[in-house]
């Protein structure tokens, strides 16, 4: 029988158990996994289950609900082809206020960067801790993540708009190709 364990902040407990228990009882029932919560750490054990990757994926919601995603954009990763990405501020950030100010960067004034980040990918994005995190299909998660790395990077925040708009178009361009293709 496959385990794995999962260390979760002590202030995201409450959300990966819900109101009465609902949305751990979601995650068991819906990758047909057990889950145990104590001190902080998540045991996610298979039962008798088709899937061979359930408990990786129940896995991946509770680190993304520990990672600041409520429990409906976690549960986005029960579908195929939506992955979770992590991101390390640390690689980043040498002192406090250098954290503050990046996650400020990424967030921006009234939270209008990450929500255009999302916009423009599709992706879901959660600033929380010392990470940034991700939920989306490859191609949405690799351009947002591309997105905040140019943030992070110290450039401005229109070299990351630049980048979006330009990998929106050729995204478009591709989606064209390939419906051409498929109707010969």
């Amino acid at each position: 029988m496959e385990e794995e364990f999962v260390r979760v902040p002590q202030d995201r407990v409450g959300t990966i158990i819900g109101k009465k228990g609902k949305t751990k009882e979601e995650i068991e029932k819906n990758l047909n996994v057990d889950i145990v919560i104590k001190d902080g750490v998540v045991r996610i054990s298979e039962k008798n289950t088709e899937d061979p990757l359930a408990v990786w994926k129940a896995k991946d919601v509770i680190k993304a609900m520990a990672r600041g995603f409520s429990p409906e954009k976690a549960f986005q990763l029960f579908k195929n082809g939506k992955i979770l990405e992590i991101l390390d501020l640390n690689q980043y950030t040498r002192t406090k206020n250098d954290l503050l100010r990046e996650k400020g960067r990424v967030i921006g004034k009234n939270g209008k960067t990450r929500e255009y980040i999302e916009h423009m990918t599709g992706a879901y994005i959660s600033v929380y801790g010392k990470t940034v995190s991700f939920i989306g299909n490859f191609e949405e998660v690799y351009d947002a993540k591309k997105a905040v790395q140019i943030l992070l990077e110290g450039k401005p925040h229109s070299a990351a708009y630049y980048y979006l708009e330009n990998a929106a178009k050729e995204r478009k361009k591709e989606n064209k190709i390939k419906i051409w293709k498929e109707s010969k």
